[in-house]
């Protein structure tokens, strides 16, 4: 336990992110500091004046919320309905009020869009004629195929929702049974009935929880299932019987979250498949119970082997590693984005996962792994199942350790899974002093008034903070741009998409048939420019795939001088110091100042009429070529500004062909 406590000080409170060089970088750390010690003294001044006001005024009894407590233990399944209802409602406000009811991130999108598919009763589409139009960061678009990267547990759980038209209740659905199925977890794990009626509030309203649980991240149904799993091990390990129905609902609960995540199943698989093997090896008669778990989690793994033997033509091949390479996988190595993944950028960013905790989990004034880390400091006795946890949180950790990607969004949702065991110690907090200080009657009710001073300020101040920067927060994503056109009068039109110069330059090697992950590497070591005239070359000629990558690499000669955030509000967008540009680039910079949008979320929409499409130039008039005799439409920010509104501006195709050196059809000047 002291070790556990260990670990999350050091990572939780060190910057050692930046102090290794050259690779991650925890931002703003002494801002954080600052506020992080303010909020701790504000804390802890409330809890000394109200421990001394408690002298002489009934500030504190001791178990005055004992009849709350003894009355949710006394009815489970009411205060698991209560608890459902209530936490349903919270993350259906955060999904609608919050999140707009729309997927934010390119994950959320990539999710939504494969649900769509299966909606269709397929396993993927057929792929665009011209991709780089169409093409998106999870998608695989060669092959003959048109799907997501993703494997299909988050997908298919997601399909119910999508057929009704109701994406967003996903999240807030699967969170709500969380919250319930850890009640019922906690009560067989933690036999103080406060401290586990604490953990459960603790644990349903965290805001990371309740934020994540508002999204269409796939970290929710995943949570559900291993919280499934869970509550069904300790049903099974309750006493020297067999228990082969609970082996089997731990083992398929398991078997759901790998085909959800199959790196967060392994951490919570392996040690429940050991503890049932030694539960089995020391009972012969127990092997039923191992037999079905083993059966139980075998099913659904065999449907993603299916998925993947039908997609990417292998079982043992998913089709993230045909969308990226080996470049995907577990380990140390080249990363998808080029850079390589070492062990000094492993410990990178679990310290960054730390640290974002600090003020995610909780969104208190003070640091939220104070109160874990002393409770596992203060704990003298390990329970059983604490065991677990703590197995299944350093697996977690460990196998992170030695994932190259740097998963934030809502705050570190790689370590969302923690949240469960973390929600627990934290509610082991004042009881862990109180055990340890039992004569202290003083630092008893210190402890008191700065847990309940915390969660006040925390309540009132931080987390609506929070839900305000995250409101505020992708905004070119919550426009439902089928619908803004609509609205506009556009219908049966192509839409153009002016995204950002870099993401039409990525797309475009995209269409040339350059691996995603050479993609981002050339990218990040060619100046724009050069990139822009090689890749135009490139299409002229009809270069592809592998001979494409081999000219572009040679570029990348003078990657160590280049800069970025220089030139254009893109600030992906390299250059050479003191580039000047002409002709096209130097339009395509006046066209970034001028207001970007991005256009991928079209992917998690329902279709329309209307055809949306990334605006590439002269290479539109390919599309024009699919489709004639469709209007043609730009669809741009007014202005660079972020969150800048989006304007539709109708295009005359005679006046484009001079641009476009390029005489459109009789059909396309018809349509005007």
């Amino acid at each position: 336990m002291r070790s556990a406590a260990l670990v999350i000080l050091v990572f939780g409170f060190v910057p050692l992110a930046n102090w290794i060089t050259g690779g991650h970088e925890f931002e703003g750390y002494d801002q954080y500091l600052s506020e992080w010690l303010n909020g701790a003294a504000i804390t802890v001044g409330c809890a000394i004046v109200l421990t001394i006001l408690s002298r002489r005024i009934p500030l504190w009894r001791t178990g005055a919320l004992d009849p709350l407590v003894r009355w949710g233990h006394a009815h489970p399944r009411r205060t698991g309905m209560v608890l459902l209802a209530t936490a349903l409602a919270a993350y259906v406000a955060i999904a609608l009020l919050v999140l707009s009811g729309r997927p934010l991130l390119i994950d959320e999108i990539g999710q939504l869009f494969q649900a769509r598919i299966f909606a269709q009763g397929r396993l993927w589409l057929d792929p665009p004629l011209h991709p780089e139009f169409f093409s998106a960061l999870h998608v695989i678009d060669f092959g003959g195929k048109y799907y997501t990267h993703f494997p299909p547990g988050g997908s298919l759980l997601m399909l119910p929702a999508v057929m009704t038209g109701a994406p967003w209740i996903v999240g807030p659905v699967f969170g709500a049974v969380s919250a319930v199925v850890f009640w019922g977890l906690v009560r067989r794990i933690e036999s103080r009935p406060a401290i586990a009626l604490a953990a459960t509030l603790l644990f349903a309203f965290s805001p990371f929880v309740a934020f994540l649980s508002g999204s269409h991240m796939n970290h929710v149904p995943l949570l559900t299932s291993l919280l499934v799993a869970m509550y069904a091990l300790t049903r099974q390990t309750a006493d020297e019987d067999a228990h082969p129905g609970w082996g089997a609902l731990c083992g398929g609960a398991l078997g759901i979250a790998a085909a959800i995540r199959p790196l967060d199943a392994i951490a919570f698989a392996l040690p429940a498949g050991l503890w049932m093997l030694w539960r089995t090896i020391r009972r012969p008669s127990r092997l039923p119970e191992l037999v079905a778990a083993g059966v139980a989690i075998a099913l659904p793994i065999a449907g993603v082997l299916w998925y993947n033997a039908q997609t990417t033509g292998s079982p043992l091949i998913f089709p993230y590693e045909v969308l990226w390479g080996k470049s995907h996988a577990l380990g140390f190595h080249k990363s998808p984005w080029g850079e390589p993944h070492t062990p000094a950028r492993g410990v990178e960013l679990i310290n960054l996962y730390f640290l974002r905790l600090q003020s995610n989990l909780f969104e208190l004034p003070a640091p939220s792994l104070l109160a874990p880390a002393a409770a596992l400091a203060l704990t003298r006795r390990v329970e059983r199942f604490d065991r677990y946890l703590l197995w299944t949180a350093s697996l977690i950790v460990a196998l992170y350790f030695a994932y190259w990607g740097d998963g934030v969004f809502l705050g570190p949702r790689f370590f969302l899974v923690l949240a469960p065991a973390l929600a627990l110690f934290s509610a082991r907090f004042p009881a862990a002093v109180r055990e340890r200080f039992p004569s202290r009657g003083e630092l008893h009710k210190f402890v008191g008034f700065a847990v309940v001073s915390a969660l006040v300020l925390g309540a009132t101040m931080t987390i609506p903070h929070r839900a305000a920067v995250y409101r505020n927060g992708f905004r070119s994503m919550r426009v439902d741009l089928g619908e803004f056109a609509e609205r506009s009068g556009v219908r049966g039109a192509i839409v153009l998409v002016r995204e950002a110069w870099g993401s039409q330059l990525i797309a475009r090697m995209w269409g040339l048939g350059v691996p995603r992950s050479e993609t981002e590497s050339l990218y990040r070591t060619v100046d724009a420019c050069t990139l822009d005239r090689a890749i135009a070359e490139l299409e002229t000629a009809g270069v592809r795939d592998s001979a494409a990558y081999r000219q572009l690499q040679r570029l990348t000669g003078d990657s160590a001088r280049l800069e970025k955030d220089v030139i254009s509000p893109d600030r992906t967008l390299r250059s050479l110091p003191g580039a000047r540009y002409v002709g096209d680039c130097a339009d395509r910079i006046a066209e970034d100042r001028a207001g970007f949008t991005i256009g991928t979320s079209v992917l998690a929409q329902a279709p329309g009429s209307n055809i949306f499409a990334r605006d590439l130039h002269a290479r539109d008039t390919l599309l024009l070529r699919q489709y004639p005799g469709r209007p043609l439409y730009l669809l741009r920010a007014e202005s660079s500004e972020i969150g800048a509104p989006l304007v539709l501006e109708r295009l005359r195709p005679d006046s484009l062909a001079k641009a476009w050196r390029w005489s459109p059809p009789s059909s396309a000047a018809a349509s005007e």
